[in-house]
């Protein structure tokens, strides 16, 4: 197998994963992934920018079959899909350091086993020297572990951002070569594993502003270009904004047909009073959908029918995900029905506490909905629409 050049000297070394679906057995991945790792030649020295997942090990040494000496392997992040082939690499380059910082070394002895000996720990802003290349360390803690860091080669302006602007998307190429695709895949990984850490991220993206970047090398996913570089920074600035959009989103299970009528009846009401409405049957829905949908939506409302007392477990598991993900939604309600009695209001109300959007008040009917029903759910649809004007999203 060989390398593939991103600039001079730069060459990606990673593995992709064409056949992987789930991530985390959490995350679903329609269109696989890869792990990156990038081998930095300079006058002097030779370093390893992250491995990759343990599964793929053997593709990574295949692709450093021909490099005589790593000096240093650089752990970005401690996760095992980054740092899993590190044993294998400091078995074949046994003179290799491996650098990180200090947290980092804390948790690669704790996960991997790497004897702490074999580790040098940088701190943010320091440099390390590969003769004609300087590697600059950025600290990025919380995307999305605390020991996360970037790193920046002064003289080719290329920064290795980890899995801050990833995508799990799988490509023959090295490079962004369909920039709707590369999109959609990274507004997915943001939805999925970085929407929690919002605040950390404008901070970053606001220290990065500060560098000459010609070429973005995530972790995951492809290579943003200098043509390229300005989209997925914007993209991810909007993302991470306070900024929410005239959306509402409707994640629901229906047993026995009475919540999806409410559910039509809502997104119906809605979309006639000018607000655009995403709706998702979670019993068919794609999980990263719904949590993209969810980036920049004003309201979520949940539908949930009861099932011993509760709310429907399927509807109990996307409000336990999106409280977990912390969007940035203003506004929530649910509605739903009941066979003869039940407690699902007040169950998902306390399993989305984490949101900082207001509660409006929840439609829960018994039974099949009559015309009076319905008619609580316009007030329900009348409320929301007040709402997003007031806040003037339309």
């Amino acid at each position: 197998m060989e390398s593939k050049k991103v600039c001079d000297g730069v060459f990606w070394v990673g593995a992709l994963d064409w056949d992987r679906r789930l991530f985390d057995s959490l995350i679903p991945l329609p269109d696989g992934t890869s792990y990156n790792a990038y081998l930095v030649k300079g006058s002097d020295k030779t370093a390893l920018i992250d491995t990759v997942d343990p599964s793929k090990t053997s593709e990574l040494m295949a692709r450093l079959a021909g490099v005589e000496r790593i000096d240093y392997i650089i752990s970005q992040h401690s996760e095992q899909d980054h740092s899993g082939a590190i044993p294998a690499v400091l078995a074949r380059f046994k003179d290799a350091k491996v650098v990180t910082n200090s947290k980092g070394k804390e948790m690669l002895a704790a996960h991997l086993g790497i004897d702490p000996a074999a580790i040098m720990v940088v701190n943010d802003g320091e440099t390390l020297s590969l003769g004609d290349k300087t590697i600059e360390f950025i600290s990025t803690p919380w995307v999305h572990w605390p020991e996360t860091m970037s790193c920046y080669i002064r003289e080719d302006q290329v920064l290795f951002t980890c899995d801050l602007f990833g995508a799990h998307l799988a490509s023959s190429s090295v490079f962004v070569e369909d920039d709707h695709e590369t999109c959609l895949a990274a507004k997915r990984y943001y939805a999925e594993v970085m929407m929690p850490f919002r605040s950390a991220i404008k901070k970053h993206l606001e220290r990065f502003s500060r560098y000459e970047i010609s070429v973005v090398a995530p972790s995951h996913g492809p290579v943003h270009p200098i043509e390229h570089v300005g989209c997925v920074m914007d993209f991810h600035r909007q993302w991470v904004s306070d900024k929410v959009s005239n959306t509402v989103v409707i994640p629901y299970a229906s047993m026995h047909g009475s919540t999806e009528m409410m559910v039509s009846h809502l997104a119906e009401m809605l979309s006639n009073g000018g607000v655009r409405v995403e709706r998702y049957n979670l019993a068919v829905t794609d999980t990263g959908r719904l949590l993209m949908a969810m980036v920049d939506a004003a309201t979520v409302v949940f539908g949930t029918p009861t099932v011993l007392t509760g709310a429907h477990p399927m509807v109990a598991s996307a409000a336990f995900v999106i409280n977990a993900l912390k969007p940035k939604a203003i506004f929530a309600s649910v509605i739903g029905s009941y066979g003869w009695g039940g407690k699902s209001v007040e169950q998902i109300t306390s399993m989305i506490s984490g949101l900082k959007a207001e509660m409006l008040e929840p439609v829960v009917i018994k039974g099949r909905p009559t015309q009076a029903d319905f008619g609580r759910v316009e007030v329900l649809a009348g409320l929301i629409i007040s709402k997003h004007r007031e806040a003037g999203l339309f």
